[in-house]
């Protein structure tokens, strides 16, 4: 039987292929589903690549540790109303933590997929040092805090404080 073609909801970056085949083959052994191939190349720089995936609708998966530090990426993220998970900390080195890490918090990702963007949710292993399902800080247009973000505890994230 030949599998069908997949609904794509998700893109996973350049960061991340390793984890993303292993999702991608999984999704055919259990739903019978194959995803198009991916027009969008590995090499494409972020500001190029985010605005493409937000108009298909797409959720990006990613493990930019240093995302805080790329003003074009974030600017991307926010003008184009993207809509980012982030896998993050030491522990999601390598493909098997960052399956972990997904499969952790995959209810919560797929709770998050269809809200309105912009915005970026954090995910990690570890209960204290994870940002799970926080919005960051609204930012005014010349980058400065708008507003306190809060996260599922109820207190500002770290890269926003």
């Amino acid at each position: 039987m030949t599998p069908r073609p997949a609904h794509v909801r998700y893109y996973f970056d350049a960061d991340v292929l390793g984890l993303a085949k292993h999702v991608a083959s999984e999704r055919v052994v259990l739903h019978k589903r194959v995803r198009p191939p991916c027009r969008i190349r590995p090499s494409t720089k972020d500001p190029i690549w985010i605005p493409q995936v937000t108009v298909k609708g797409w959720l990006i998966v990613t493990r930019d540790s240093k995302i805080q530090e790329h003003r074009a990426e974030i600017d991307a993220v926010r003008n184009n109303g993207a809509r980012m998970v982030a896998l993050n900390g030491r522990d999601t080195v390598g493909t098997w933590n960052q399956l972990e890490v997904l499969m952790r918090h995959w209810r919560s990702i797929e709770q998050v997929r269809d809200e309105r963007g912009p915005y970026r949710r954090t995910y990690g292993i570890r209960g204290k040092e994870s940002l799970r399902g926080t919005r960051h800080a609204a930012r005014d247009h010349l980058g400065r805090r708008t507003g306190p973000p809060v996260g599922a505890s109820g207190t500002p994230c770290r890269p926003c404080r």
